[in-house]
């Protein structure tokens, strides 16, 4: 008979892992405006800790350059990381809110499903989707990945990559087929990504899923660096031909008001 978690040990294990996890951010939380610095046994005192699981708890976070350490005085204060982690949170919401309003309106401009993705290796990472009112057999929720080869969002991506990266990123790495239409071959994929780079805008007529397509379009950040994308999804049916076009032109014209409002200044003609 295979033993427990209970014979094993395995759960209280892990509730300690999760209570040290807890301690810690408690101890990150102790830090405010009115309280910039903290030493060891104004720590322990405020959350009800021993002076040995603080100084442990403070010396890790430390180690992990969440707090600084004053060497001087011994107090602790928070570190760089934490800032770097607020900027890249930071970002995301900048991202929402600078995007919804737009999503709304080309949602209402061209009657389809939109959604705003971002890079992640060679996969792409939905994290904006308002649905329309034409039902589609896709996925439902923020948080879905994809193989970026696959997606109109992907391929804006990958084609704004510096071509060393690109050419590293798919370095040794198969481009599974979805449907008879994906492009599996690299130096295809490549010509590809140079077409959508010189356009402006990538295309995904059922390389992911039969029976749907897609238009999507690079979103820049103040710095000028492209950071998402923004794609219209529809039947493919209906997604064709001029339709096809005259959606690639709002998602253009989308992806530039998005990244306006991001402070991307784009440069005069």
């Amino acid at each position: 008979m295979e033993p427990t978690e209970q014979a094993t040990g395995a759960a209280p294990a892990r509730d300690q892992l999760l209570g040290s996890v807890r301690t810690a951010a408690r101890v990150l939380r102790a830090f405010s405006e009115a309280d910039t610095e903290l030493g060891v046994t104004e720590v322990a005192r405020r959350l009800g800790l021993s002076t040995s699981t603080a100084h442990r708890v403070l010396a890790t976070l430390a180690a992990e350059r969440l707090l600084e350490q004053d060497p001087a005085t011994g107090r602790y204060r928070l570190g760089l990381a934490l800032y770097e982690l607020g900027s890249a949170v930071s970002e995301h919401v900048d991202l929402h809110q600078a995007a919804l309003p737009v999503l709304t309106t080309l949602r209402h401009r061209t009657g389809e499903m939109v959604h705003v993705a971002v890079l992640d290796g060679l996969e792409v990472v939905y994290v904006e989707r308002l649905e329309s009112h034409r039902m589609l057999p896709v996925f439902r929720r923020v948080g879905h990945r994809l193989p970026a080869h696959v997606t109109s969002s992907g391929k804006a991506l990958l084609a704004a990559l510096p071509r060393a990266d690109l050419v590293s990123r798919l370095e040794g790495r198969a481009l599974v087929a979805r449907t008879p239409r994906t492009i599996t071959n690299r130096t295809a994929l490549l010509a590809e990504l140079d077409r959508t780079a010189r356009r402006g805008w990538a295309s995904n007529i059922e390389e992911g899923q039969l029976g749907v397509s897609s238009v999507g379009a690079p979103i820049r950040g103040a710095d000028g660096v492209v950071m998402a994308a923004v794609s219209v999804v529809g039947d493919a049916v209906r997604l064709r031909g001029t339709a096809l076009q005259q959606a690639a032109g709002l998602v253009v014209e989308a992806a530039a008001v998005i990244s306006a409002r991001l402070g991307h200044r784009s440069p005069r003609h």
